[in-house]
């Protein structure tokens, strides 16, 4: 008996725990079982049976005024479900289209076959790491089985609202705040199979769940904020300080460059001259107050003295 109250413990679980491939969806198509019920039971006794034909005699005696009260127009999007002295009638749910029931025997209940949609209410937790979130979610959902909706549960859309506020709390437990605001399509495929598995009595079919807005504590948002703009402020030095190392290395082969043409220095003078003079946006004059030749007087003096050597040498011979 334990090892069972367990293992049926550690279902909710097992349901909760992420898988990258969807889960499997279940048999839209099966027949619900009924609470205490028989589908192919629809005795309603020797009373019930002259009751029955005690109101068809009433409603033939009052032809055609009682017929009025006895048809309902049942439209597409809608089944109604009829208990005859309580229980059900043979066929289970009846429309679309004309309906007949005995007003003083029947008790009709009309079920919308729409897709319903709601919202769950944001939910406060602690998740996995120990940080208070709130989460809400939207809910999409669709009555498969009419009888088994108001048989097997007393209201299924307040029921189908608790069973997913309840369904969101645990597994927002069961998660870190990373994994909330990262995966939330992973969160919204283990809700959407939790609650299907779980209405399935019901006659519901849970057919979309989305987390709507994950919503964090003030101060929680202020030092998110803090760490995300001193993680962008580190990477900003970072490329400045790798631009301005590739910009030394280029600017220190451009001198290298330089230093062996020595006509390369003057080229690049007269190149930013011509720039300031292109950039003033009007005519300009610009005047060298010496030579460009002296700007490189080291270099002439030396490249002339082995010729004024040889010069001299020639005189003295």
């Amino acid at each position: 008996d334990s090892a069972a109250l367990r293992s049926a413990q550690s279902v909710p679980q097992e349901r909760l725990q992420r898988n990258n491939d969807p889960p499997p969806r279940r048999n839209v198509g099966a027949v619900i079982p009924l609470k205490g019920l028989d589908r192919n039971d629809t005795n309603i006794g020797c009373i019930g049976e002259m009751l029955v034909f005690l109101s068809y005699l009433l409603i033939v005696f009052f032809f055609p005024i009682a017929i009025l009260f006895c048809l309902k127009v049942i439209p597409e999007y809608e089944r109604a479900v009829i208990f005859r002295l309580g229980r059900i009638t043979r066929g289970g749910a009846w429309g679309p289209g004309l309906c007949f029931y005995v007003p003083c025997l029947d008790e009709m209940t009309v079920v919308d076959m729409g897709t319903l949609s709601f919202v769950v209410p944001p939910q406060e937790a602690l998740t996995r790491d120990s940080v208070t979130v709130s989460v809400d979610a939207a809910v999409y959902f669709r009555i498969n089985c009419p009888v088994a909706s108001v048989c097997n549960v007393e209201d299924v859309e307040k029921s189908t609202r608790l069973l997913a506020q309840t369904t969101l709390r645990n597994i927002m437990g069961t998660r870190s705040l990373n994994e909330l605001l990262m995966e939330r399509e992973e969160i919204s495929n283990s809700m959407h199979h939790t609650l299907d598995i779980a209405t399935e009595p019901w006659g519901v079919v849970v057919e979309r769940v989305e987390i709507k807005d994950v919503r964090l504590p003030v101060n929680l948002q202020r030092s998110m904020a803090a760490e995300a703009e001193a993680t962008r402020e580190a990477r900003a030095k970072e490329i400045a300080a790798e631009g301005e190392k590739n910009a030394a290395g280029a600017l220190k082969v451009a001198a290298d460059t330089m230093m062996h043409s020595p006509y390369a220095i003057q080229l690049r003078y007269l190149q930013t001259v011509t720039n300031i003079a292109s950039g003033s946006g009007h005519n300009s004059t610009i005047l060298f107050p010496i030579p460009m030749e002296l700007l490189n007087l080291k270099q002439a003096m030396q490249r002339l003295r082995p010729i004024y050597q040889n010069v001299k040498q020639g005189e003295s011979t």
